[in-house]
């Protein structure tokens, strides 16, 4: 368990999934981590489990070694010009504000500090997050450090700032598009003869057992669907309807989609 402290600042719903994570991760005292909001009894819960609540974020950030910034991204200068009082050389800040570059906030706190981006997805309140970070000027320790603290919120990777934007779609907006898929397969059940609970379990452990296998054994995902697709079999027949309807290319068009929307 580390010793190090940590501030939330903005306990929203990202921000308090994150709170929530590193709780359960069972690696940070509940004393050691501080969530701030203007409405703090909307914090109740947090509180009960032991975490410090309050809405002073200049205090937070004070007490604090490692300082997550999770608010919405109008609201990130707000939060860097109080911070800029209390920052000291040893600390850690780190924006998880969609579409704020680390120049834009360097310009605001100097570039003295470690300052990191990073963009988890919904699923960092189960610890199931993909996150990527990127930084303009963490050394070694501190990008090890901020991969240690996404790490227990599900898997993390280092990425050029450049690809933050690439990164908003394929893991935060590929949340949307994965779900949808397990939609239309739970549909798809229910048309074969399932009830819409039991096609939904099957379609998400299913999908959760896809993921498993290339995340586990490495492989490319060709090479497994090589071991259920035999010579004129019902998996092939499947596949191969699903292409002639624009299945691979739709998903492809729709994430390219996402992307320009972004600029």
């Amino acid at each position: 368990m580390t010793d190090k402290k940590i501030a939330i600042i903005g306990g929203g719903n990202l921000g308090g999934s994150i709170a929530y994570g590193l709780l359960k991760s069972m690696e940070y005292k509940p004393e050691h981590i501080t969530v701030t909001r203007r409405k703090i009894e909307l914090l109740a819960d947090l509180s009960s489990k032991g975490l410090n609540i309050h809405s002073d974020n200049e205090l937070a950030m004070k007490l604090a070694d490692v300082i997550i910034i999770a608010v919405k991204p109008k609201v990130v200068d707000q939060v860097l010009n109080q911070a800029k009082s209390v920052l000291t050389k040893d600390k850690i800040i780190i924006s998880v504000a969609t579409g704020v570059k680390l120049a834009h906030m360097q310009a605001i706190i100097g570039d003295e500090f470690p300052l990191f981006r990073a963009m988890p997805n919904t699923a960092i309140s189960i610890r199931e997050s993909m996150t990527c970070i990127a930084t303009s000027n963490g050394s070694q320790d501190h990008i090890d450090d901020v991969i240690t603290i996404f790490n227990q919120l599900g898997q993390t990777i280092k990425i050029v700032e450049e690809l933050m934007d690439a990164s908003t779609v394929l893991a935060a907006c590929g949340i949307a598009y994965a779900l949808r898929f397990i939609r239309a397969a739970s549909q798809g059940g229910i048309e074969i003869g399932f009830d819409a609970a039991t096609a939904q379990t099957i379609a998400s452990q299913t999908v959760r057992g896809a993921a498993g296998l290339l995340i586990q054994g490495g492989q490319h995902p060709e090479r497994e669907i090589d071991k259920v697709t035999t010579p004129a079999g019902i998996t092939i027949a499947g596949l191969n309807e699903m292409e002639h309807q624009g299945f691979s290319s739709s998903l492809i068009k729709g994430i390219k989609t996402s992307f320009d929307k972004i600029g």
